[in-house]
């Protein structure tokens, strides 16, 4: 197998920095096309069996996004009481989702019945098919950061309320709440530890048995 050329590696490397979990967006219109480029990456995806999982419901309706809004303030208002001191400061002035700027919101589910692959692969660990689901998460995120476009993922929902609000097939587990949209500014930082939240790790741990 031969490798890219080093100037693609470069770019790589540099797409691989830049992506973002965005949660500023611009409420500018994404033109359908583009998007629709983003979501072909879903279809270059690996999965378990070749089993392609991964189901999507756009979130499109003002009731829609309004359930799966005032969801995420529920659930941010819980998570918020589990912290206690600055800890809590800190957590109450995060902007934890983009939901009320994005202009595109998907829903992306895995279908844990699905008969394609014939279960190859998941006998033993199920839970490939939403693994499945995360990897062609991340080749649309890469993709779409590529075009000029980010993406949040909120992941503080109550997903079961979520299903029914969005009124989602039996057998669908929910994965991922995305945001899209053009980001107000980007930066190769987490805003996360801007803020000092967290810090990222410096070298990857690495333990040999």
């Amino acid at each position: 197998m031969e490798a890219f050329a080093p100037s693609f590696q470069e770019e790589l490397t540099r797409l691989l920095r830049w992506r973002r979990d965005v949660r500023r967006f611009r409420t500018d219109p994404v033109d359908e096309t583009l998007l629709q480029e983003c979501l072909d990456a879903f279809l270059l995806a690996p999965s378990v069996g070749l089993s392609e999982p991964w189901r999507v419901l756009r979130v499109e309706s003002d009731a829609a996004r309004d359930a799966a809004y005032q969801n995420f303030k529920t659930a941010n208002a819980e998570a918020l009481e589990g912290y206690a001191g600055d800890k809590a400061k800190l957590y109450a002035g995060l902007k934890l989702s983009g939901m009320q700027e994005s202009p595109v919101q998907l829903a992306i589910y895995c279908d844990d019945g699905t008969d394609k692959g014939a279960g190859l692969g998941a006998g033993t660990m199920p839970e490939m098919r939403r693994y499945s689901v995360v990897g062609a998460i991340n080749l649309f995120w890469l993709t779409a950061r590529a075009k000029g476009l980010g993406v949040g993922w909120v992941s503080i929902l109550d997903p079961v309320k979520l299903n029914a609000d969005l009124n989602a097939p039996e057998g669908w587990s929910l994965v991922a709440y995305l945001c899209v949209g053009f980001p107000e500014e980007v930066s190769k930082t987490p805003e996360l530890e801007k803020l000092g939240w967290e810090d990222r790790r410096k070298a990857l741990p690495i333990e040999t048995r």
